[in-house]
C-alpha cells in the first residue's frame, strides 16, 4: 500500500480552502490552462445475460417465496459487533425467522435424501415378498384401458417436465463455462484500465504543475505593464478631479482668445461707425436739402399736387442720423491688457499641466522598478512547486504498480490452464449427474415406446408380447434407477441450495443494491473505538468521515481518486499555499510599493498670473449699457428704402413731368447712400452688437469664474500632493488582488482537477462491478439455475416412479390371471 501513500500525498498539493474575502474583488481576466490529459478505461462493468435471464428470473422469484424477508441490516451487524462470541437468544431467533425458508426446504430436502433409500429399501423387500405390485397377477377391471391411458398420459408428462429440468440444468451449467472465458476478458480490461490509471496519473500531474507557468507568465505580464495598469488606476481615479480643473482653465485660455477678437472687432466696428456716421450725416443733409429745393419748384404750388408736395416736405427731417457713436467709450485700453495677458500662452502652460498628469503611468513605472524582484520570487514559486512534486518519488512507486500489476495479470494467466481444467471436470461432473436423470428418461421413454407400440388389446396378462413386457421391465428398471439415484442427486440439490441460494440472498442482493457497503460503513463495526472501517485501514485514522459507499459512488461517477478519498482531510495543504503562492514576502513587497505624485504640476505659476491678470483686464468696466443702447438703434431715423419706396408713390400721383422725374431721381440717389454707406454702418454695427454681447458675457463674474478654476486647480493639487498615498494604496491593493486572481483560478482550478480530472478512480468501481458480474451474474446465478432445474427433476422422479410402477403392470407378461366359470374372460 507504499504507493497508494505517496499518490495521495502527491494528489493533495494543489487544495486550496476558500478563505474570507473583506472586499469584492476587481475583475479578473480568466485564464485558460487548457484539458487535463484524459485517460480513457476500456472496462464496461455491465452484463446483460441474454435468453438465460428468464430463467434466472424465475429462480430469484422462487428464492424471493423461499425468503421473502428484508436484508438483515441491523442484525448482521450487532452479530459482527458482538464477535460472534456473545449472541442473545433473541438474535438467533431473529436469524431463525429469516432463514425460516431456507432451513424449511432445507429439511424437506435431508427428509427426502433420508426416507428415499429407506422406502427403496422397504419396496424392494416388500415386492420380493409378491406385494407391493411384485406378484405376477394382474386383477381384471372393467375400467383397465382409462388407467392405462392415465398414467400412460402422467408419466408421458412428468418425463417431459423432467427433460425441461435438465434442459434448464444444462444450460446453467454450460452458462458457467461460456462466461468463464468473459471472466478472461473482464479481468484483461480491469488489468488493463489499472495499468492506464497508473500510467497516466504522473502525466496529469505534470500537467498540473507544468499549467503554473500559465498564472505566472499572466503576473509577470501584468507586472510588465504595471506602468499603464496601476499608473493607469491611479489616473482614473484622480482625473474625475484634475481633468475639470484643467478643462477649465483650457476654455479660460480659449475665453481669452475670443475676448481679444472681440474687443478688435469692437474697436474697428466703432472706428467705421463713427467715420461713416459722419459722412452718412452730411449726405443725408445734402439730399434733404436738395429735396426740399425740389419741393419749393412753383409746380408744387398747384392745388392738385400742393397736398403731395406738402406729405412730402413733412418727411424730409426723418431723412438724419439716429444713432450717435461718438460718445461711446474707446476700449483701447481693455484691448491692450488683453495683448499684455496673451502674450502669455496659457493653452501651452495647461497642455503641460495635462501631460504631467498623464504621465502618471510612467512615473508610477519609473517609481515601481524594485518591483522587478517579484519575477525572481515567482520562479521561486514554480520553482517549490514543482520540487514539491517531485518530493515524493510518485513515479517510481505507480512504475513498481504497474510491475506488481504485471506480475498478478502474468500469475492469474497461468491459472487460466488450470481454470479451463477444473471447469472442464466441473462440467464433466454437472454433465455426468445430468446423465443419472437422462438414463432414468431413456429407460422411461423406451419403456412406454415399447409399452405402447407392444400392447394388444386382444391378449391376456398371460399371453402378452414380447414388446410389451420389454416395455413393462423397462419401465420398472427406471424405478430401480430412481430409487438408486434420486436420494443423491437430492443431497445435491440440497447442498447447492443452502450455498448458493444464501449466497444470493445474503451476498448478490445487499450488493446490488449497495446494502452491503452499509454494513461494513456501519460506524464503530469492528471496534468500539474505531469510528469508520475503511479510513482506519487506508490511513490508520479511523475518525475522518469516508465511507466505502462514498468512494464507490464517486469512482462509479469517475471522480479523481483525491475526491474520492477525501484527501483534503489528510494533509494541510494551505501551508505549503501560505509559504508558496500568497506568501508574506510577496504581500509585504506589494505593500512597500510608494509611488510619489508631487513632481505632478497642473498649472504653474506664470498660468496663475495670467489667469488673473485676464480678470484685471477692465472688461469688466467697458459701458456695455452704452454700447448696447447705440447699437439697438437703427442706424437712420427711417428705413431708407421705405422712404425711397414712399417718395416714389406719391411721384406716380404727380402729373408726369419734371417734378415727377425729379422726385424719382431723389428717390435713386437715396437708394444709393442706403447701399453705399448704411449697408456697411449695419454691418458694422451687427459686428459691434456681437462682439458687445460677447464680451459683457465674457465679464460677467469673470473674477469669480478665475476663482473657481484656480481653487479647482487647488483643490486637485491638494488631492494629488496629500491624499495620493490613499489611493496609491487602494490601487495597488486592487492590483495585487488581481495577481492573486490569477493564482486563486489556478489553484481553483488545480483543485477542480484533482476532484474530477486527475486520477479517475473509474478502475475502482469496475472491479467492484466485474467481481459482482463474475462471482453473482456469472457463478451464483448459473449455480442456482442448475439445482433449480435439477431439484425440479428430483422432485418429478417421485411421480415418475409410481406412474411407472402402476403402468408397467399393463405391459409386463403375468404369470396368472382371472378364468370365469364360462370360459369368457374380459380385459377390454
Amino acid at each position: 500500500m507504499l504507493w497508494i501513500r505517496w499518490l495521495v500525498l502527491l494528489l493533495c498539493w494543489g487544495v486550496l480552502s476558500d478563505s474570507p474575502r473583506r472586499r469584492s474583488p476587481p475583475p479578473v481576466e480568466q485564464l485558460d490552462f487548457g484539458f487535463v490529459p484524459s485517460a480513457i478505461y476500456d472496462t464496461h462493468a455491465y452484463y446483460e445475460p441474454g435468453s438465460i435471464s428468464i430463467l434466472f428470473h424465475m429462480v430469484h422469484a422462487f428464492l424471493y417465496v423461499v425468503q421473502p424477508n428484508p436484508f438483515p441490516k441491523d442484525l448482521i451487524v450487532r452479530v459482527i459487533q458482538q464477535n460472534m462470541g456473545g449472541i442473545k437468544m433473541e438474535e438467533w431467533r431473529k436469524w431463525i425467522h429469516y432463514e425460516a425458508g431456507f432451513l424449511l426446504c432445507t429439511s424437506i430436502g435431508i427428509v427426502f435424501v433420508v426416507l428415499t433409500p429407506i422406502i427403496a429399501t422397504c419396496f424392494c423387500m416388500c415386492r420380493c415378498c409378491d406385494n407391493c405390485g411384485g406378484e405376477m397377477h394382474q386383477r381384471q377391471r372393467k375400467n383397465a384401458d382409462c388407467h392405462r391411458g392415465f398414467f400412460t398420459a402422467s408419466l408421458i408428462a412428468t418425463t417431459i417436465f423432467i427433460i425441461l429440468g435438465v434442459f434448464v440444468a444444462y444450460a446453467a451449467n454450460h452458462n458457467i463455462s461460456s462466461q468463464i472465458r468473459n471472466t478472461r476478458r473482464l479481468i484483461n480490461t480491469n488489468m488493463r484500465d489499472l495499468k492506464t490509471f497508473a500510467n497516466n496519473t504522473p502525466a496529469q500531474i505534470e500537467y498540473l504543475t507544468a499549467q503554473y507557468t500559465t498564472a505566472k507568465n499572466k503576473v509577470m505580464s501584468d507586472l510588465d505593464n504595471i506602468g499603464p495598469l496601476l499608473g493607469g488606476r491611479i489616473h482614473i481615479h484622480l482625473e474625475k478631479e484634475v481633468v475639470p480643473a484643467l478643462d477649465g482653465a483650457l476654455r479660460m485660455a480659449g475665453a481669452m482668445r475670443e475676448t481679444k477678437e472681440a474687443l478688435e472687432n469692437v474697436s474697428s466696428s466703432l472706428e467705421i461707425l463713427q467715420e461713416g456716421i459722419g459722412k452718412l450725416q452730411a449726405s443725408l443733409s445734402e439730399e434733404r436739402a436738395s429735396l426740399s429745393n425740389t419741393l419749393s419748384d412753383p409746380a408744387c404750388t398747384n392745388g392738385a399736387v400742393s397736398p403731395t408736395c406738402n406729405t412730402i416736405r413733412s418727411t424730409l427731417p426723418q431723412l438724419g442720423i439716429n444713432a450717435d457713436y461718438s460718445k461711446l467709450p474707446n476700449v483701447g485700453h481693455a484691448l491692450a491688457n488683453i495683448n499684455t495677458v496673451l502674450r502669455i500662452d496659457l493653452s501651452n502652460i495647461v497642455q503641460r499641466g495635462y501631460a504631467s498628469f498623464n504621465d502618471t503611468p510612467k512615473l508610477v513605472k519609473e517609481q515601481t522598478r524594485n518591483i522587478v524582484t517579484v519575477k525572481g520570487m515567482l520562479d521561486k514559486i514554480g520553482a517549490e512547486i514543482n520540487g514539491f512534486s517531485k518530493m515524493f518519488p510518485v513515479e517510481a512507486s505507480l512504475a513498481n504498480f504497474t510491475n506488481f500489476l504485471n506480475e498478478r495479470h502474468r500469475s492469474i494467466e497461468a491459472f487460466y490452464p488450470q481454470i479451463d481444467q477444473m471447469d472442464f471436470y466441473r462440467w464433466i461432473a454437472c454433465v455426468a449427474v445430468l446423465c443419472t436423470i437422462v438414463l432414468i428418461l431413456a429407460f422411461n421413454i423406451l419403456g412406454l415406446l415399447c409399452g405402447s407400440c407392444g400392447y394388444d388389446k386382444q391378449a391376456t396378462p398371460t399371453t402378452r408380447g414380447c414388446l410389451s413386457n420389454t416395455g413393462g421391465n423397462l419401465l420398472m428398471a427406471g424405478v430401480g434407477f430412481s430409487f438408486i439415484f434420486s436420494w443423491a442427486l437430492m443431497a445435491i440439490v440440497t447442498t447447492l441450495f443452502a450455498v448458493s441460494g444464501n449466497t444470493e440472498k445474503l451476498i448478490c442482493e445487499p450488493l446490488a443494491n449497495r446494502q452491503l457497503f452499509k454494513i461494513i460503513d456501519t460506524p464503530f463495526l469492528v471496534h468500539p473505538e474505531k469510528k469508520n472501517f475503511l479510513p482506519g485501514m487506508l490511513f490508520q485514522n479511523p475518525n475522518i468521515d469516508l465511507t466505502l459507499g462514498s468512494v464507490y459512488r464517486e469512482c462509479y461517477e469517475n471522480n479523481g481518486l483525491y475526491h474520492a478519498l477525501q484527501l483534503e482531510t489528510m494533509f494541510n495543504i494551505n501551508s505549503f499555499l501560505n509559504r508558496t503562492v500568497y506568501n508574506k514576502d510577496l504581500a509585504k513587497l506589494f505593500e512597500s510599493v510608494k509611488v510619489d505624485l508631487k513632481d505632478i504640476t497642473l498649472l504653474e505659476q506664470a498660468g496663475r498670473d495670467n489667469l488673473m491678470n485676464f480678470a484685471n483686464s477692465g472688461i469688466g468696466q467697458i459701458d456695455y449699457a452704452a454700447f448696447l443702447s447705440e447699437v439697438n438703434k437703427g442706424v437712420t431715423l427711417v428705413d431708407l428704402l421705405s422712404f425711397c419706396a414712399d417718395l416714389e408713390d406719391q411721384a406716380d400721383q404727380l402729373p408726369r413731368g419734371a417734378l415727377e422725374n425729379a422726385l424719382k431721381g431723389h428717390a435713386s440717389s437715396i437708394r444709393t447712400i442706403h447701399r453705399e454707406q448704411v449697408v456697411l454702418l449695419e454691418q458694422a454695427m451687427s459686428t459691434l452688437s456681437q462682439s458687445i454681447k460677447l464680451l459683457q458675457k465674457t465679464s460677467d463674474d469673470l473674477p469669480v469664474k478665475v476663482t473657481n478654476i484656480l481653487s479647482a486647480i487647488d483643490a486637485a493639487e491638494f488631492l494629488i500632493v496629500h491624499n495620493a498615498s490613499f489611493v496609491v494604496k487602494q490601487e495597488t491593493k486592487n492590483f495585487m488582488q488581481s495577481l492573486e486572481g490569477y493564482f486563486k483560478q489556478y489553484t481553483g482550478w488545480v483543485k477542480s482537477s484533482l476532484t474530477s480530472e486527475v486520477a479517475q478512480c473509474k478502475p475502482i468501481s469496475n472491479m467492484v462491478d466485474s467481481m459482482e458480474i463474475v462471482g453473482c451474474s456469472f457463478i451464483v446465478d448459473s449455480v442456482n439455475t442448475f439445482w433449480f432445474g435439477l431439484g425440479g427433476c428430483c422432485i418429478l422422479l417421485i411421480p415418475s416412479i409410481i406412474f411407472s410402477i402402476k403402468l408397467a403392470k399393463y405391459y409386463r407378461r403375468m404369470d396368472t390371471e382371472d378364468v370365469f366359470e364360462d370360459g369368457q374372460e374380459n380385459w377390454n
